[in-house]
């Protein structure tokens, strides 16, 4: 069964960037120590990046990701989706405009203008897809940025929330949860390394 995993980093103040984040500073200032775990050699924070990655059947993302990944300075032959995995699950971009143009070509992009909801149920659908020719179930991956997964949780689309807590208190920037109704989580695994403790939880 395909499942909505809500997968992102955050520092131990509750952000997923640093302050002042932008298309040419992506993470905001410090936040690029959010991420430390994606290129470490630990062999933990290695199999947790590969596993995710190859059970990714399609992705879901914001305009403002979006923008950072296909700009200049984002992802490359060498980096992109899972970090130093480069992997090419089908991406489908939350916005209210599409891009006139792209930089990433090469990689299979979908524009939704009608809502999250309908992303995730268009990502739903390819990764359902991507699962019947691998003959294996493929997740949905909520990757961000932090409104896009925060929207998601409280609009009860996720059913599993995946946080990597990185050992960095940045004191501001992009806040993952910002109120909301309360929602019940139930703790699946805890994986301690020394650039991150990853921790997964089944959202009721």
């Amino acid at each position: 069964m395909t499942r909505i995993v809500a997968d992102i980093s955050m520092s131990l103040d509750g952000f997923v960037t640093g302050p002042d984040p932008g298309p040419d500073n992506g993470m905001g200032t410090g936040g690029d120590a959010l991420h430390a775990w994606a290129f470490s050699d630990d062999p933990d924070d290695r199999r947790i990046l590969r596993e995710a990655t190859n059970l990714s059947g399609a992705v879901v993302l914001g305009r403002r990701l979006f923008d950072v990944v296909d700009g200049p300075g984002g992802w490359n032959d060498e980096v992109g989706y899972g970090a130093g995995e480069v992997g090419k699950p089908a991406l489908v971009v939350v916005t209210s405009t599409p891009p006139p143009s792209v930089r990433l070509t090469d990689l299979d992009w979908t524009f939704v203008t009608t809502g999250l909801a309908d992303a995730v149920a268009t990502a739903r659908q390819r990764a359902e897809a991507a699962s019947a020719e691998r003959g294996a179930d493929l997740d949905v991956v909520v990757m961000g940025g932090g409104a896009t997964v925060g929207s998601a949780l409280a609009a009860g689309l996720v059913d599993t929330l995946s946080l990597h807590l990185a050992p960095v208190v940045l004191g501001a920037g992009t806040p993952l949860f910002t109120g909301g109704a309360a929602r019940s989580l139930a703790q699946r695994s805890v994986v301690a390394t020394t650039t991150a403790t990853h921790l997964i939880y089944d959202v009721h």
